[in-house]
């Protein structure tokens, strides 16, 4: 069975098209500055490859879709009613959804949520104290990014050499949008995004996490709209706010930061606390560590985040190596031979897991 996998990011769509259940790589590409994914869709070259489905990386599909299913009306209506939790994030697969619709009509499509690998969560983890009409409502929290923390778990058991099963280990997803989840034995237990992704960690342009009254207060001084709010914390929050520099793209600030610009110095630091306080806080609620991984396009390549994220660490016994840290390329570990807690640094595949999620839909277990 051919599975086309199309990862719609912020400005990026990558593809692969795999053979399953062999994983066979038939197709991929990457396509940089998207601005219309209905026109990016159409771009997309199968050559003489039959794909027998088309599988998405859906984003929130609230309390009832947090599985992989077959797309459907029902689908639809969950990613409608829950755009403005993840307004960037379902509107592009909404509009992806409906052109490989035109594109490939007859081809089935899946739809893998995100919100799938932490279905785990204890309640204790994901419920939040607010009034219990808003818990009925399917205020709580999600979780995002699972297909890449379930990608991490496990090949950073693979590259260590030991089952899943054993490890307690902290995903680092760090990139233009950031979540950390605390992997116990292969469960999701904890992670940084919550309800909508614009909490949690400061993303380059939304907000992270944000005391709620600071938004009504400001709305209320200002007289801001409900849409006006949303655009600012969404397209001009994190560490775009933070720094001043439009995009909050993490390479533009170290660039800064070395030029001597304090705000774009502030905005990683801040960064980098966040990650290293979070790494300290799954440790204790999963009473033990031992292995942290960073991916993402900032977890991947930037030497020195990596290096402040885990520096006031040591006392878990994490050490890293200086030379692996900044010299080494691809997947690998970074940690020093004596440190009790293996880093490691890998590429992650959302990909592969969205595919292995839709071929299951298609052959359910006998």
């Amino acid at each position: 069975m051919n599975i086309l996998v199309p990862n719609l990011g912020s400005t990026s769509l990558k593809y692969q098209i795999l053979q399953m259940p062999e994983e066979l790589v038939l197709a991929r590409k990457r396509m940089e500055r998207v601005q219309d994914y209905r026109e990016a869709v159409t771009q997309i070259q199968t050559g003489d490859i039959t794909v027998d489905a088309v599988a998405f990386k859906t984003v929130h599909g609230g309390p009832k879709y947090r599985g992989t299913f077959i797309v459907d009306a029902g689908v639809i209506a969950a990613l409608e009613e829950f755009l403005p939790a993840a307004p960037a994030h379902n509107s592009i697969y909404l509009t992806a959804i409906r052109a490989f619709s035109e594109k490939m009509p007859g081809t089935p499509l899946v739809a893998a949520f995100e919100t799938e690998f932490h279905r785990s969560l204890p309640g204790h983890a994901s419920a939040y104290g607010v009034p219990s009409g808003w818990l009925d409502s399917g205020v709580a929290r999600y979780g995002f990014h699972g297909a890449s923390h379930q990608y991490v778990g496990e090949r950073t058991a693979q590259i260590l050499a030991r089952p899943v099963a054993e490890l307690r280990m902290v995903s680092c997803h760090l990139g233009g949008s950031s979540s950390l989840c605390a992997i116990d034995r292969g469960q999701s237990v904890d992670t940084t995004m919550g309800f909508s992704p614009q909490s949690g960690l400061e993303n380059a342009t939304r907000h992270g996490d944000l005391d709620a009254f600071a938004v009504l207060f400001m709305m209320e001084r200002n007289k801001w709209s409900v849409d006006e709010t949303r655009r600012q914390l969404s397209q001009e929050g994190g560490l775009a706010g933070l720094s001043g520099i439009a995009g909050g793209d993490v390479r533009d600030l170290e660039a800064a930061a070395r030029g001597g610009n304090s705000r774009a110095t502030l905005a990683l630091a801040v960064f980098a606390y966040q990650v290293r306080k979070t790494i300290g806080a799954y440790a204790v609620a999963m009473r033990g560590l031992e292995a942290v991984t960073f991916t993402g396009g900032i977890g991947e390549n930037s030497e020195s985040l990596r290096a402040a994220s885990c520096a006031g660490l040591e006392f878990l016994g994490l050490h890293l190596d200086k030379g692996r840290n900044e010299q080494e390329q691809g997947d690998r570990l970074v940690s020093s031979p004596d440190s009790r807690v293996a880093v490691l640094t890998i590429t992650s595949n959302e990909e592969l897991i969205v595919a292995r999620r839709a071929y299951r839909a298609f052959t359910p277990a006998r």
